[in-house]
């Protein structure tokens, strides 16, 4: 029989809210879910073509082992036993660097993230390969540099904005924030809003705005520092705001003096006048900034994500209502890796930093091909596709062909999967119990825990229950008495107390907690995510009952943990008795009572829910520098400003006879959704994936519409469709990702990563300048 369930979408970050038809075990119908609070019935076609990404013939559904003739059917113990003895045969021969773990979740599925890092520390490693580190660890360096902390990053207000500054991104295509093609057309309409956006080409959210500013490719960093040196001069900066919540303003402000406006605006390819109007709304207007990866990976990457927290800062705009501001969080994303903190690692051969705890994927092939003793060698890759999703796939390619042991955990036969020692098939993120943990509210604290609807077809598993039984046998996780198993089944309070008993007389427990959740109270819930959520519940931090309190929720405390207490003493006496300890009497503290009652609430609200809400009225108190204010001066982007000049920047700019066009390769569209859709039916009777380029271009090269050209760069060609549009730039192309994809045998438009260098990158963060990458096009 049919049945509508409540879920969301694993398709990009804003994770809309869903309802799902499912008969005879498949997806029958999908429409957007109007009870989700944080989507309100907003869903693009992506999510409501998600059935795609679930039901089609590549999925997996045995573990695989290469062999010299193809891929074998082997059992799960076979798996997990040869892997075991591999892995821990290379770690224990070439030590800890010799490991890398490659995943964290995408943009669905984000509780293997917990079972694979602690994998990962386990083994003695810090090497965390992840797809935040191949976008954004840029911006958040710059964050934990202005604010205080690289996880605790700002978003836009736009709710309490009269103005949204869109810089390098194309919010209608590529989304980016809830609803935001919805929230992008009320700036538009709304006569008392101005919408301004900052970008090359006329996408189809500058064809909205109130004001388009069509920078030159690559200009990005001189063109915001004419803006502020424009601000600086017109006496339009927010001197209270300055005086009061900033340190440092005397040492930027020689950044901005001296500045040739006139000059510098000339190379963004931009008219001064345009840039003046807009600098004289920056400084009275109420109004947030929404910056993507036209500046994230983009030339100057960090410098311009530094830049543009000065502008913010400088105009008054961090930190207050309708300005950008830190959210709350229920789990960051990434955790705060100071770099100049000797604890944390750098790349061996590269000698990049681990930002956010991530290190960037641009280096890994180098990392692993090097000759350095501390090379890396071993690599277990979930939910990720390095072949297809990051940059230098040759380059890729040749670096996971030399690895000693290449492990993929997969719902698909994927291009990375192909040339893998090992393929394990992992439950989809409609097959499991899972959830995200995207923050881009404000102020409400939005979590959704999905839930199963689809039973697995062969023997796939949870990702965290493969890593579970590679760390089991491995011989990684502390034993656990069977009393804790035992009462894993019974009741989870009085699972509580003995695993708060157990962990004090353990410290060691801690450190694989999740893999001890999953043994035991996972077994009783059916899933080890489900009993990751339980604890990450039950040692929510004291914020987070504070902003559960703002958001309606009742948390107990002593007096009523006290007058509930005759029910729960018989439970702590036994333990008490047991384990001889006055421990298990912190069963009494009220945040036992709250965590509990939250995982309640998520259990009870599949649709989602408000967890929490933050203080709109102290969002200054988020600031964790050590003088509590921004810190406007970042000592590395002194000798970077320094560099920065009209004169330089023009020189740099100069055109390369050989590749005279400037490539953006990733275009955000409606038919493109990472490498998560594998089977391109989906598109069925769309121009999915063509090269845009300007008409004059066009032109002058003797190309038509529709014809296939070949585009050429430094590192590789590909061939692909041609499409001739007038909203394109002149001298620049631009080309979607996710395609280029091998599915039963037919491969599918062109793979964008095959153009760019993994070596052309950010010297900072490492991330890639895919938004700048010199080509050639000509007729295939």
């Amino acid at each position: 029989m049919a049945q509508w369930h409540k879920t969301g979408c694993v398709l990009c970050a804003q994770n809309c809210g869903l309802e799902v038809k499912v008969a005879n075990n498949r997806m029958a119908k999908v429409r957007p879910d109007k009870s989700n609070p944080r989507s309100r019935g907003y869903a693009c076609r992506k999510g409501l073509n998600v059935a795609h990404h679930q039901h089609h013939a590549d999925r997996l559904t045995h573990p695989l082992k290469r062999t010299a003739t193809g891929f074998e059917r082997i059992s799960w113990d076979q798996a997990i036993a040869e892997i075991a003895e591999k892995l821990g045969r290379v770690v224990e021969e070439h030590g800890p660097r010799s490991y890398a773990y490659m995943g964290g979740g995408g943009q669905g599925c984000h509780f293997e993230a917990a079972f694979g890092r602690t994998l990962m520390k386990l083994l003695g490693s810090q090497y965390h390969y992840n797809a935040v580190a191949q976008e954004l660890t840029g911006a958040f360096w710059a964050c934990g540099r202005h604010t205080g902390r690289q996880s605790d990053f700002h978003i836009p207000d736009e709710a309490n904005a009269d103005m949204l500054l869109a810089v390098g991104w194309n919010g209608m295509e590529s989304h980016q924030m809830p609803r935001a093609p919805l929230v992008l057309k009320e700036f538009s309409n709304n006569p008392e809003k101005l919408l301004v956006v900052i970008d090359p080409r006329q996408s189809k959210t500058a064809r909205l705005a109130d004001i388009h500013l069509p920078v030159r490719p690559g200009t990005d960093a001189l063109m915001v520092r004419a803006m502020i040196a424009i601000i600086f001069e017109n006496s339009w900066e927010d001197r209270a705001y300055i005086d009061t919540y900033t340190t440092g303003f005397d040492r930027i402000r020689p950044w901005f003096e001296n500045v040739s406006v006139h000059d510098a605006l000339a190379v963004c390819g931009l008219e001064v006048e345009p840039v003046v109007d807009l600098c004289r709304e920056l400084g009275r207007r109420c109004w947030c900034l929404h910056t993507d990866l036209g500046i994230y990976m983009n030339r100057h990457s960090t410098l311009t994500s530094c830049l543009y927290n000065v502008l913010l800062a400088v105009c008054g705009r961090l930190c207050v209502p309708g300005g950008n501001v830190i959210p709350c969080k229920f789990i960051p994303i990434g955790s705060h890796t100071d770099e100049r903190d000797p604890k944390h690692w750098r790349t061996v051969s590269t000698d990049f930093p681990i930002l956010m705890g991530y290190s960037p994927p641009n280096v890994l092939p180098e990392e692993i091909l090097s000759d350095h003793p501390d090379h890396i060698r071993s690599v277990i890759v979930c939910a990720s596709n390095p072949l297809r999703s990051y940059a230098d796939t040759t380059a890729y390619e040749k670096a996971f062909n030399s690895l000693d042991l290449l492990v993929t955990i997969e719902l698909a036969m994927t291009e990375t999967a192909q040339l893998s020692h090992y393929v394990l098939p992992a439950r989809s993120g409609y097959e499991s119990w899972d959830g995200t943990f995207f923050t881009w509210t404000w102020p409400e604290v939005y979590f959704q825990m999905r839930q199963p609807l689809i039973e697995p077809e062969g023997e796939p598993l949870e990702c965290g229950e493969i890593f579970t039984r590679i760390a089991d046998a491995m011989g990684l996780i502390p034993t656990r008495p069977e009393a804790l198993y035992q009462v894993a089944h019974k009741d989870r309070f009085a699972f509580a107390v003995e695993l708060m008993t157990l962990a004090r007389s353990n410290p060691g427990l801690m450190k694989a907690i999740p893999f001890i959740l999953s043994k035991t109270l996972g077994r009783a819930l059916g899933s080890g995510n489900l009993a990751a959520l339980w604890g990450l519940l039950l040692t929510a931090p004291e914020r987070l009952r504070k902003d559960a309190l703002r958001a309606g929720f009742a948390v107990d405390g002593w007096g009523e943990s006290i007058r509930t207490a005759p029910g729960k003493l018989p439970t702590i006496v036994k333990s008490m008795v047991r384990n001889r300890s006055l421990v298990p009497l912190a069963g009494l503290h009220p945040r036992a009572g709250f965590g509990e009652k939250l995982f309640q609430a998520v259990m009870d609200h599949p649709e989602g829910l408000w967890l929490g809400k933050s203080d709109e009225a102290a969002n200054m108190s988020a600031i964790r520098t050590p003088s509590g204010k921004i810190d406007l001066f970042i000592p590395e982007m002194d000798a970077w400003m320094a560099d920065l000049s009209p004169e330089k920047e023009a020189t740099a700019l100069t055109p390369d006879p050989d590749f005279p066009l400037i490539l953006m390769a990733g275009r955000h569209v409606r038919t493109n959704a990472n490498t998560l859709m594998r089977n391109p039916e989906w598109n069925r009777g769309r121009r999915a994936c063509t090269l845009a380029m300007h008409a004059d271009d066009a032109a002058a090269l003797k190309l038509a519409d529709g014809q296939q050209v070949t585009v050429t760069t430094a590192a590789g060609r590909e061939t692909i469709e041609l499409e001739v549009s007038s909203r394109a730039r002149v001298g620049h192309v631009v080309m979607p990702h996710g395609f280029g994809l091998d599915y039963q045998g037919m491969v599918t438009g062109a793979n964008v990563n095959r153009l760019t260098q993994n070596t052309h990158r950010d010297p900072l963060a490492g991330t890639p300048l895919h938004r700048y990458v010199p080509c050639r096009v000509e007729t295939a």
